[in-house]
Parts: C-alpha cells; sequence; structure tokens
C-alpha cells in the first residue's frame, strides 16, 4: 500500500530521514514550478482525475475529483518479483544492483536525468491547451496526462535524490530551473522545445512522442539497477492512458474529416469547418520524425556500453524467443547510409552499437499499427484517402540521415529540391494558423468542437456528457 504523507510513497519514506527532509525540502519548489508552469486557468477547478492507491492492478486507478495543486504525487515503485538476475549484456547471470556501483554512477546519472527531464517538459509545452479544449472530456484527458507526468518526475527525482547524493540534488534543481522552449535554458531534447500550440499538435505529440518514452521506459525497465526498473515499470502503466488519449483522439479527428469532405460538394474540408486530411498527413510527418530523433544515433558507442554494463536494454528484453542471443557479441545490424556522393550503401553496425536503431524498430512497427487502426476509420466511412509513416530518414535532426534531405518516401533530395517542396511535407504557417482558427473551448458537458467526433465511451464507464471538469 501507499503511505499518503505529504508526499506518498511505498518506499518506507518515514524511515529515511535524510531522503525525507530533501525531499520535503524540493517539495515547494515543484509546487512552485507547478503553479508557475504547469496547466493554465483551471487549478481551482474540480478535475475527475485517477490516482494510485496503491502499486497493485486494484490500486493504481482510482478516480476521484480533486483540484489539481491537491493532486497526490508521489513516489510509486512496482513490487519486485522475487530476487532479480541481470538478463542481458556482459554481466548476464549476476544479481541485480540495489545500489549503483560506482563505475556507472555517471552513465545512470545521465541515463535517468535525461529521462527526467522530459516529464516537466511536456507540461510545459501544454500549458495553454486547456483554453481551447474541444470537450470537457479532452479537457480532463490533458490534465491527466500533465499530473502524470509531474508524478513521473516525482519518480526520477526520487532517484537521484536518494542514490546519487550532491549531484542528484542539483540535478533536481535543475529540472525546476530548465523551461520547454527557454531561449536560455532549453530542455535536453530537441523535441521536448518544440511549440504545441494546438490539439492537433498535442495528439500527435501523444501518440508519437508519448510512445518515445513508452519504449524508453519499457528499454529501462531491463536495467540492473533495481530502483530504476521498479520507478519505470510502474510509470508504464500511466503511460499507456497517455497513447490512448494520442491515438483514440486522432481517429476521432480522422474520421470527422472524412465524415465532412462527404458532406461537401468539392469535397471542400476547410469549408465545412474540419481538418483536411492532407494537413493532418503533415502534421504526423513533424512528429514522428521529430520522434524519431528521440532515440539517438543508430551507432552509438554509449549504447553499446549502456547495454554491456546491464543498464539499457531493448523493449521487452527478457523475450529470448524474440532476443535469442542476450549479449550480443556477434552478428551486426544492416542500414542504408548516404555516402559523400549522394547514394545509398549499406552498413554493417555491430548490434551492440545498433541498440538504438533497434528500440527504435520496435517503436516503428508499434507506429505503424496505429496507423492501420485510423486507417481503418477512413475505411469505415469509405473515404479513399489514407494516412502513412514517413520515411525513417525524413526530416531527421540526429543520426545518420541529419544533413541529408529526404521526401516521405526516403527518396534523396538536393537542398534546392527539398526547399522548393518542403511545403508538401511539413506545415506550414497557412496550415498552423487554418488549425488555430478551429480551436475554440466547449464546456458543455457532452458537446464536443465541429472538427472533432465524440469517444465511444467515457472514462472508467461515465456517461460521454459526465462533467469531467467542475466548472
Amino acid at each position: 500500500m501507499i503511505s499518503h504523507e505529504l508526499i506518498p510513497n511505498n518506499v518506507n519514506l518515514s524511515r529515511n530521514r535524510k531522503l525525507k527532509k530533501a525531499l520535503e525540502a524540493w517539495h515547494p519548489k515543484f509546487m512552485k514550478w507547478w503553479n508557475d508552469k504547469g496547466p493554465a486557468y483551471y487549478q481551482d477547478k474540480e478535475i475527475y482525475l485517477r490516482t494510485a492507491v496503491s502499486v497493485e492492478p486494484s490500486g493504481w486507478a482510482h478516480f476521484k475529483y480533486v483540484k489539481m495543486p491537491e493532486y497526490r504525487w508521489g513516489i510509486f515503485l512496482a513490487p519486485l518479483e522475487g530476487e532479480r538476475t541481470i538478463h542481458f549484456g556482459d554481466r548476464l547471470g549476476e544479481k541485480a544492483w540495489d545500489f549503483i556501483p560506482g563505475e556507472h554512477r555517471k552513465d545512470l546519472r545521465r541515463l535517468i536525468v535525461t529521462q527526467a527531464d522530459t516529464e516537466p517538459a511536456s507540461v510545459e509545452q501544454q500549458r495553454l491547451l486547456a483554453a481551447t479544449a474541444p470537450s470537457l472530456y479532452d479537457m480532463r484527458n490533458l490534465f491527466q496526462v500533465n499530473v502524470e507526468e509531474a508524478r513521473h518526475l516525482w519518480a526520477m527525482v526520487y532517484l537521484l535524490q536518494q542514490f546519487f547524493g550532491r549531484d542528484g540534488r542539483e540535478e533536481a534543481e535543475e529540472l525546476l530551473y530548465r523551461c520547454a522552449g527557454s531561449q536560455d535554458s532549453p530542455r535536453i531534447l530537441s523535441t521536448f522545445n518544440e511549440p504545441i500550440e494546438t490539439w492537433l499538435d498535442f495528439f500527435c505529440f501523444a501518440t508519437f512522442t508519448d510512445r518515445d518514452g513508452k519504449y524508453q521506459l519499457g528499454a529501462l525497465a531491463e536495467s540492473a539497477f533495481n530502483p530504476l526498473s521498479q520507478s519505470t515499470r510502474f510509470m508504464l502503466t500511466e503511460e499507456a492512458h497517455h497513447l490512448f488519449v494520442g491515438e483514440t483522439s486522432i481517429a476521432r479527428v480522422v474520421r470527422r474529416s472524412a465524415q465532412l469532405a462527404k458532406e461537401d460538394p468539392e469535397e471542400d474540408i476547410k469549408r465545412q469547418g474540419g481538418i483536411p486530411l492532407e494537413i493532418i498527413q503533415k502534421y504526423i510527418n513533424f512528429w514522428y520524425s521529430s520522434s524519431l530523433d528521440l532515440f539517438g544515433s543508430e551507432n552509438s558507442s554509449n549504447a553499446a556500453n549502456f547495454f554491456a554494463s546491464g543498464l539499457k536494454g531493448r523493449f521487452n528484453e527478457g523475450n529470448r524467443k524474440l532476443y535469442p542471443d542476450p549479449k550480443c557479441l556477434e552478428g551486426t545490424y544492416v542500414l542504408e547510409v548516404p555516402d559523400k556522393e549522394g547514394n545509398l550503401r549499406e552498413e554493417h553496425i555491430p548490434l551492440r552499437k545498433a541498440m538504438n536503431a533497434i528500440l527504435r524498430d520496435s517503436y516503428i512497427q508499434d507506429c505503424e499499427r496505429v496507423m492501420k487502426r485510423w486507417n481503418r476509420q477512413l475505411e469505415k466511412e469509405d473515404y479513399p484517402f489514407r494516412l502513412r509513416l514517413p520515411s525513417v530518414r525524413f526530416n531527421r535532426k540526429i543520426g545518420v540521415y541529419a544533413g541529408h534531405h529526404f521526401d516521405p518516401e526516403g527518396n534523396l533530395l538536393t537542398a534546392e529540391q527539398w526547399e522548393r517542396r518542403e511545403e508538401e511535407f511539413l506545415p506550414t504557417q497557412e496550415d498552423r494558423d487554418y488549425v488555430q482558427s478551429l480551436m475554440y473551448q466547449v464546456i458543455e458537458p457532452g458537446k464536443f468542437a465541429h472538427w472533432i467526433l465524440a469517444p465511444k465511451k467515457g472514462i472508467n464507464g461515465k456517461p460521454i456528457d459526465f462533467e469531467y471538469v467542475r466548472m
């Protein structure tokens, strides 16, 4: 069960006076960050939110009305299932660690800080969205995502404060100092500095960028460091809802756009007040390609070291049918890379150095399944347009394709060709202005903005016209 102190937890915080003092000192700074940079306008409203009262399946999704500043953020670790052993890398079969071996301290801190920095960043990016919420249902989902991302920050700060001493305390302070989009102190990863100005941005972010989070957390859940594995495994239970919000919401937008197209004699979705599917495709291109960059370089010595040391595995690393070789000392990963002449050639990367690419491939397969589900919405409307994922080479800023131009099909372009055609592939300012023009707030229970369909069912068995936010 979770102890409901000032900082709810299941880590016996009351018995660890030094850590409790450090976290209680950090708490008011966190609250100042939340009030200054968290969701605007609705901090005094009662929101129908879920929170954890225990980490068991029956307890981690408890629903009730709560004002967001009173949400019970805390530290929840998934329980250990017996004695864990390291199940990949050079230390295969050794006992997993409850404390950090000195030689891995720097690498683990880097992994934890990078993950931690993404959590408050997304809250900051989405700060103003409630003012244009298309329904109370969607507003509530936004706030649920926000409070859970903030709790994920607590999970990472616990690790920093508990296991990294003064360095960890300083890193915890920096997490509240950096800010998404800041010129002086931006977030670590570029995707988390991109503006999220519309609900179409938010839904794409929740689909693609939060899905990257799923795979990064899944890889860290394999870690030989037990507290990191326990923290990220519990975070994954909450992350699933974020993906649900993104995927089902885009499905509602896509189907509504198809309906509006059929209502117009010339299939002019704009004239009917919807979002054209071509524009939705551009937003997909942007957020998907940006999210691919979060996996890092395809050929990475750091990734090889993390794997060899047992710090970070592959997604579902323990599945030996999927990954029969737990050490990856043999074999290569084949990647097409551009050469100096602008041609694509095959490069064979040692498997350990290709761990980022292997993790990214699992992510891509998941995204492809999402695209099929979205296209089924178009099939149900008997509308011929189909959405697609752009090539892994498209619009990349990190990795082997950075510095080169490719179209969404993966064909190499010259700089001049890219400049001439970029507006075909990515949202233009005109596109963004149009989508922004559709963003207006709907707060009558059960009512939805014109450009999006109602969901099939409400949250936690509640009806769609339930008052998810008490206005």
